[in-house]
């Protein structure tokens, strides 16, 4: 997921990102859907982020498909409701649902690239590093740190198996090979399992009681905290702003 930029966004400190992205996220959401005014500026907030950070569009467009699901949900709400109808063409759409259609696709639109910013930006040793020095549990933290650095290993083991079976000419087809899917899965769980078994006494071995070694953190300057939150404080604003125009009006 990382993708290596030399830019002000890759620099900050883990956790400064991370809060920074739960505080953006969170404006968002609290944002009445009715105020467009305050989405288009957070909209535009982040894209300023992704741009700072040098993403690559099509990777960042790659990696919002995963919303499509979401917005395909949203796409019926309109047909379903009550209250106030709105006739467009043949169809009668119910307003509640507009609205809650319309508040799916912008809230999950911007949490969504939020996540990708976030990600992209920061590498996933650097983001547990960033979940520690925010005080989350350590139990969490470690299950988290073990998954990442397996899951490499568990493919691999994958792919070896199967090289093993394309070798003697095995090749999926259809239904009727399901059930050499099944026990190549099962015995995929069973070698993961002794692996892990032999990592942890390996671990034992070499005084492994239960945590991971502390690292020495980096101080964080004032600075870089306000580098950090403009983001979030920049959509603060503007949701202050525009509902205090609201209400002017």
């Amino acid at each position: 997921m990382y993708i290596h930029r030399h830019t002000p966004v890759h620099r900050l400190e883990p956790h400064v990102k991370i809060v920074a992205a739960f505080l953006f996220i969170v404006v968002v959401i609290v944002t009445p859907i009715t105020n467009w005014m305050a989405y288009t500026t957070y909209g535009l907030l982040i894209i300023g982020a992704i741009a700072i950070a040098q993403l690559p569009i099509g990777t960042v467009l790659t990696r919002s498909l995963i919303e499509v699901p979401f917005v395909l949900f949203a796409v019926l709400m309109p047909f379903f409701g009550s209250g106030d109808t709105l006739e467009v063409g043949p169809a009668t759409l119910y307003t509640e649902g507009l609205l809650a259609a319309a508040g799916i696709v912008a809230k999950g639109t911007l949490g969504v690239l939020t996540a990708i910013c976030l990600s992209a930006s920061t590498q996933a040793r650097e983001m547990l590093r960033g979940f520690e020095r925010l005080r989350m549990p350590a139990v969490m933290v470690q299950i988290i740190t073990f998954m990442l650095r397996y899951v490499n290993v568990v493919n691999d083991e994958l792919a070896r198996m199967r090289v093993a079976r394309e070798s003697r000419g095995f090749v999926a087809s259809g239904l009727k090979d399901w059930k050499f899917l099944a026990a190549t899965a099962g015995s995929l769980f069973i070698r993961s399992y002794e692996r892990g078994e032999r990592v942890h006494l390996a671990m034992l071995s070499r005084g492994y009681a239960g945590t991971l070694p502390d690292v020495e953190h980096r101080l964080v300057s004032r600075s870089q905290w306000l580098t950090g939150l403009v983001l979030p404080l920049s959509a603060l604003v503007t949701l202050i702003i525009t509902t205090l125009l609201a209400v002017a009006q």
